[in-house]
């Protein structure tokens, strides 16, 4: 089906940062099949992993105990800070799970129409529930009618979120980016998500976090709620978690971690022990070669230097807003127009990038990149963009 509007390549093989096509072209990737390989392409431990764990073991459905799902839930809950886990296949799953356990949170409180507050410019997946809490009216156009029991806020607005508590007495949880990926690389106010776990912890609502752009190292600490020092009741997963293996993860602590009984919820596939031994080799990876730290330092670099060569590149400052934003290897650039043209451009100079909210340029490399790769990326960039705002 014609799902997607597919750019003239197709890969054939992969190796770190790079990619080459069917013809033998190497391009360096930089969006890491939308943050989802963190560990960049072909690393020998996931490979590794996947070669051991497929001539043991592949599937025998959650009927049965699964050593491998129950190692990487102790191994995951433990980094993160959580009570415990439940695995599924993608992000839109990992946040019908959360939803599922906002909902029967709000049963259980006597509230006849759970309501979850969501976020403008938000994007939490492409089933109906999800589809609906997304922030797109783009996305959604064609599927009504959408569900039941979502307010919609403005995102990085404590106040907004203040006024729907004063007003509603059907909310039972807020669920929000901590840095909206799809949205435009959009990051919050320092104090923003502190303000929201306040305001849910005064209305015994559940602060539920999807971390599947943001999670795994991707913005320099292991979740991107770090930064803020707080931690969710739930967060949801997917994306860096199998380093391109589908596995999601919808983890949960405190009250929420024991909403679930058997029945509750479910899947056929999620947790299965091929996906787990990819995610657990990428857990191990990440820590020991200390990528989250290298994330950090990366996106300071990478920051810095675009910010200097845009914001002083001659005949540009009147051509750029002010947004070079981002944390960690999770950057975008806004321009002032759409420039969704780049992504064709930066594909015949070898060179993989996204354009998202068709004026932000976002950037997504492996953590696995070398500063020649990063410094490259740059260059690349600041070529692209200083090309195409000169010939406009």
């Amino acid at each position: 089906m014609p799902t997607y509007s597919r750019l003239p390549v197709t890969f054939a093989r992969g190796e770190g940062a790079w990619l080459w096509d069917t013809q033998g072209k190497k391009y360096l990737d930089a969006i890491s099949g939308i943050a989802v390989c963190g560990l960049g392409h072909a690393h020998p431990a996931v490979t590794e992993a996947l070669c051991r764990q497929a001539g043991l073991l592949v599937h025998t459905s959650n009927l049965y105990g699964i050593a491998r799902q129950q190692e990487l839930a102790e191994h995951l809950t433990r980094v993160a800070g959580m009570d415990k886990a439940f695995f599924c296949n993608s992000g839109a799953e990992a946040n019908e799970a959360a939803i599922k356990l906002a909902r029967l949170h709000g049963h259980k409180k006597g509230i006849n129409v759970p309501t979850i507050v969501v976020a403008e410019a938000s994007f939490h997946g492409r089933t109906l529930a999800t589809l609906t809490a997304t922030g797109n009216r783009k996305t959604q156009a064609g599927f009504e009618p959408l569900v039941r029991g979502f307010l919609r806020a403005s995102y990085n607005d404590l106040e907004a979120l203040h006024t729907i508590a004063k007003n509603s007495t059907d909310v039972v949880a807020v669920l929000l980016e901590p840095i909206q990926g799809e949205g435009g690389v959009n990051v919050p106010d320092d104090d923003y998500l502190a303000g929201v776990r306040a305001l849910c912890d005064e209305q015994g609502w559940l602060m539920m976090l999807d971390e599947v752009q943001t999670g795994m190292g991707r913005t320099g600490r292991w979740f991107a709620h770090q930064h803020s020092d707080i931690r969710p009741d739930v967060m949801t997963l997917a994306k860096g978690l199998g380093n391109g293996v589908p596995i999601g993860a919808c983890l949960a602590r405190g009250a929420a971690a024991n909403l679930f009984k058997p029945g509750s919820h479910a899947t056929t596939f999620g947790g299965n022990p091929l996906a787990c031994a990819a995610a657990l080799a990428t857990l191990q990876t990440i820590e020991k070669e200390q990528l989250v730290e290298r994330a950090a330092e990366l996106g300071k670099r990478m920051l810095s230097r675009l910010r200097e060569r845009l914001t002083h590149c001659e005949g540009l400052e009147c051509k750029l807003t002010d947004d070079i934003r981002g944390k960690g290897l999770m950057i975008g650039i806004e321009l002032e127009r759409p420039c969704g043209e780049l992504v064709r451009t930066a594909l015949e100079r070898g060179l993989l990038i996204n354009i998202t909210q068709e004026r932000v340029l976002r950037l997504l490399p492996p953590l696995i990149l070398s500063d020649a790769q990063a410094d490259q990326i740059v260059d690349q960039v600041v070529e692209l963009i200083s090309d195409f705002l000169r010939a406009a």
